[in-house]
């Protein structure tokens, strides 16, 4: 399906190029994105074209993306996060990619520094750091500072894992380190952090489920002390005062759960192993 003309995104010059520069896609997944997408979508207002892929929003979403001027796709399945990413980086036409969560957003010296580095790339992709908003302060220290992530990229040159959580984009070449950072409001308040933390273990506890890993009660345990004091101690979290405690906490709770919730499926594995076909 073609696209339509997008709003307010530079026109595309003859041989593939605008303004002498390699054409640039944004890529975003979603689903009830609402809150944040249109801060995002409106930070790289310089890119020649943007991608949504929604996965069943029910929220004012798409609408959003359709404003901004995006391209929006709609998949019927969730497959997982690098799944996902792979299916909305097969809609982009740009030569170059800019992969972005819903939740971020571009900083203006990001955007200058993205265009200089398009206009004379030497390497095939980039990382950057990312600066991250817990509960409305932004975290410097307990491993959240800088957090660099590969985000641009020469498409065609770099795929997501196919993992269903905790994807990784890899590179098929070298990769350069821009200076500026992303903004990232990754939790509004502790009941987004709790729900974020609650699925997230779920998913991962299937899957290492599914990779034959084995949990019980004391490991789950460890995991969630060894995260908190990795985390507050180790990283300096605690240097974020009351919220690198609260963030901390909340991590370490997500490590346990993860744990706790591979034993429950190993149990009831073991149970549908033991009752006898009828």
């Amino acid at each position: 399906m073609a696209a339509a003309p997008q709003a307010g995104r530079p026109a595309q010059a003859s041989g593939g190029t605008v303004n002498g520069r390699p054409r640039l896609s944004v890529i975003v997944i979603t689903r009830n994105a609402g809150r944040h997408l249109a801060a995002c979508l409106a930070s790289v207002d310089f890119a020649d074209e943007c991608v949504v892929l929604d996965s069943g929003s029910d929220d004012d979403t798409l609408a959003i993306a359709r404003a901004h001027g995006a391209r929006v796709e709609c998949s019927a399945d969730w497959p997982g996060f690098g799944a996902q990413k792979n299916r909305v980086l097969a809609l982009a036409s740009g030569d170059w990619v800019l992969s972005l969560d819903a939740d971020e957003c571009v900083t203006p010296e990001l955007a200058q520094e993205i265009l200089q580095v398009l206009a004379a790339p030497a390497h095939v992709a980039y990382d950057m750091p990312r600066l991250s908003k817990f509960c409305g302060r932004y975290m410097r220290h307990g491993g959240w500072w800088p957090d660099r992530v590969l985000r641009l990229f020469r498409r065609g040159q770099a795929r997501f894992t196919d993992a269903r959580v905790h994807e990784k984009l890899v590179a098929e070449g070298s990769v350069g380190h821009l200076r500026w950072h992303l903004l990232h409001d990754t939790h509004a308040d502790l009941d987004e952090a709790i729900a974020k933390i609650n699925r997230y273990s779920t998913d991962s506890a299937q899957v290492l489920h599914a990779r034959g890993k084995r949990a019980n009660l004391p490991g789950a345990v460890g995991h969630g002390v060894w995260t908190f004091i990795r985390m507050y101690f180790l990283r300096l979290g605690l240097l974020d005062g009351r919220h690198g405690f609260v963030l901390a906490t909340v991590t370490a709770m997500g490590s346990y759960a993860r744990y706790a919730k591979l034993m429950f499926l190993n149990d009831e594995a073991r149970r549908e192993r033991a009752t006898p076909p009828r």
